[in-house]
Parts: C-alpha cells; sequence; structure tokens
C-alpha cells in the first residue's frame, strides 16, 4: 500500500492544561514507584507461572476430562490477564526500564498465539495516536461483517449485525490468532501498511510462533493425553471461546459504543479537536473499580488516562484518574464514565443503530 499522510489534530488552549496535567502525573508517579514497582515485577514473573502450571496441569492429568477441560479454560483465562497486566504494558515500554527487556518479554505474546510485530504496529502506531478515526484505528478495523465506523458504507447485512456479531464474538480470538494475523502479512491494502513495510524476518517469526503454538496447545496434548483428539480440538476452542469473551468485554466497553465520537479529517486532513480532547471524546472509563480490576485485569476500566499517558504502568492508573477528574471538573474536560453493563448496552446500541441504511449519527454522537 503506497504511504499516505496523516491525519493531523488541531492546536488550542488545551496544551497548557495538558503539559501541567502531565507535569502532575509525573510527579504522583514519581512519588508511588518506591512502593509499586515490586508489584509490577511480581506480576510479570507470577501470570506467566500460573500459566506454565496450568499447561502442566493439562500434560500431566489431562486424561481426565474435567481436569483438560478445566485446564483449557484456565490457559485462556490466563492469556488474557497476562495479555492485560504485562504484554501491553511492556509494548508500552512499562515494565522494566530497559527498552531490550520490554521488547523481549513482548515475545511472549508470540508464544501464546498472537504477532506480537503486527499487533504492536496496530495497537501503537495506529489506535493510540487515531482511536475511532476510520482507515487508522487498526483495533476498531473489522471484517464487512461488521459496521463500526457509522461513515462506513451500510450494507444489508449489517441490519442484522447486532444479532449476528454477538453470536460471532466467542470467535473472536481464534479469528484474530489464525486469520487476522496472516491478513495483515499478506493484505497490502490493510491499513497497517500504510505506514510501515514489514521485514522479512518477521515473516519467518510468524510461521514459527504460529507454528509452536498450535504444537503445544493442540499436538502434543493429543499426542500424549488419552481421551482423544476430539476432545482435545474441543478444549483447545473453549480455551479460545474462554480467553475471546473475556477480552472482549475489555476492548467493546471504552471505545465502540453511541457515547464515543467517531470524527473524521476534514479535506485538509485535519481532525476537529486538539489530541486531547480527541482522546477524551473518543474513550471512556468503566466503573467497576475494586481488586480484580486493579490486581487480575490491568485496570483497564481507567482507560482514558491510559491513552493519555500510554508511557504510564497502569498499577498507577487509579491515582492518575483521580488526578484527571480534577482537572476535568476545574477545566469544564469531557471525561466520560460508565458502569459495564452500561458500556456494553452502548455497545449493542451502536451495532443496531450503525446497522440502519441510512446514517443517523452525527460527528458528536
Amino acid at each position: 500500500m503506497e504511504k499516505v499522510s496523516r491525519p493531523q489534530y488541531m492546536k488550542s488552549g488545551h496544551e497548557k492544561i495538558f503539559h501541567q496535567l502531565r507535569q502532575d502525573v509525573h510527579f504522583l508517579v514519581a512519588q508511588l514507584e518506591k512502593k509499586r514497582k515490586p508489584g509490577i515485577i511480581l506480576k510479570a514473573l507470577v501470570f506467566p507461572i500460573l500459566y506454565l502450571v496450568t499447561y502442566l496441569c493439562l500434560i500431566v492429568w489431562g486424561n481426565n476430562p474435567a481436569v483438560m477441560y478445566i485446564s483449557y479454560s484456565g490457559l485462556g483465562l490466563l492469556l488474557v490477564v497476562i495479555f492485560l497486566n504485562i504484554i501491553h504494558d511492556a509494548v508500552h515500554g512499562t515494565i522494566f526500564t530497559s527498552k531490550k527487556l520490554n521488547d523481549w518479554y513482548v515475545y511472549l505474546f508470540d508464544l501464546m498465539g498472537a504477532n506480537s510485530y503486527t499487533w504492536k504496529m496496530r495497537h501503537v502506531r495506529f489506535h493510540h495516536n487515531y482511536p475511532n478515526v476510520s482507515g487508522w484505528d487498526t483495533d476498531i478495523e473489522q471484517s464487512l461483517l461488521a459496521r463500526i465506523f457509522p461513515t462506513d458504507k451500510a450494507l444489508p447485512l449489517h441490519r442484522f449485525q447486532h444479532i449476528y456479531l454477538p453470536m460471532l464474538y466467542p470467535l473472536y480470538l481464534l479469528n484474530w490468532l489464525l486469520i487476522r494475523d496472516f491478513r495483515d502479512f499478506f493484505n497490502k491494502k490493510r491499513t497497517l501498511w500504510k505506514l510501515t513495510t514489514i521485514p522479512p524476518i518477521e515473516y519467518i517469526k510468524l510461521f514459527v510462533f504460529k507454528s509452536i503454538f498450535l504444537l503445544y496447545l493442540v499436538i502434543v496434548p493429543g499426542l500424549l493425553l488419552k481421551v482423544g483428539w476430539t476432545h482435545v480440538l474441543l478444549g483447545f476452542l473453549l480455551m479460545m471461546f474462554t480467553a475471546s469473551i473475556f477480552s472482549l468485554i475489555v476492548l467493546l466497553s471504552p471505545h465502540a459504543n453511541t457515547s464515543a465520537d467517531f470524527p473524521q479529517p476534514d479535506e485538509h486532513n485535519q481532525l476537529p479537536h486538539d489530541w486531547m480532547i480527541h482522546m477524551l471524546r473518543t474513550t471512556n472509563d468503566v466503573q467497576s473499580d475494586n481488586w480484580f480490576t486493579r490486581s487480575c485485569m490491568g485496570c483497564f476500566n481507567f482507560h482514558v488516562v491510559h491513552h493519555l499517558f500510554p508511557n504510564v504502568n497502569h498499577i498507577y492508573y487509579p491515582e492518575v484518574t483521580g488526578l484527571l477528574k480534577e482537572y476535568a471538573a476545574r477545566y469544564d474536560l469531557p471525561y466520560k464514565a460508565y458502569s459495564l453493563t452500561g458500556s456494553l448496552r452502548k455497545h449493542y446500541q451502536l451495532l443496531k443503530r450503525n446497522g440502519a441504511a441510512e446514517d443517523i449519527f452525527e460527528e458528536t454522537m
């Protein structure tokens, strides 16, 4: 794909506000760092070990079908937990002070089936720079089955997307790992190719890591366990279903809903807001906040500050969000937060309304 010019953000008086907020955030993190840093490293060690132990349970005691299915479900759950708590932060360089250590740690994602090269490009270079911008936000980029952006062409089948898409969501991760990654490599019309050319070595890594993933999760259990290949394949699918449902609860709630803006560049390729306001208008928090969301879900509910400060580890998000709320009240910033059920309901409403033949959305919906 021929490289194209990037959308540009407008300038406004909010730059000074964000500069002051960033200074306050850095000061807050510095105060908390000595106490919180061990927790970051502990997660980076404990969750991968739990994944390995769960896999060993599958191999050692998996002849018992109940143990086998529970182990596969546990692997699916831990896949998402590791992604939210470790991989996501490693790709943003916030676990270790060494960039090389962070980069090496991201390969854990490859071992769990995803291609880390394309995901890093999609997530960091596209989604974080242009959330909810059609043609640039690769985290929302989907197949023709889905009409998420209200400006996209409406097809007759989209009238029913609020019915069939939730039924397909359990296949989300299976599609990502076994189809979408390959499409990004071999279809040069994909958004990813707007800003990058994939190096030849990454093609080799793609096939090597995908093979390792299927080897240890399907082939090895199928050869070692006496439950039969059918049970092993069903167990693997159960792992994918568990991970898909668990991950989509996180992925769908902060951006793809009726309360979020879907801004488009004008004829001069300029977006309608400055960078900070764009992040606030396209992102919302989830009000659920408890031990589980903080310790196991990577503070996914504090998503706004992640977009404003992607180089800050998630373990600081609760306090940073408190600071953001103070600024939002002081300067009338469009900070938004909804319950988890409310966010998911808004996502369903987005699917239903975007399924209409005519475009009923305004830019500032």
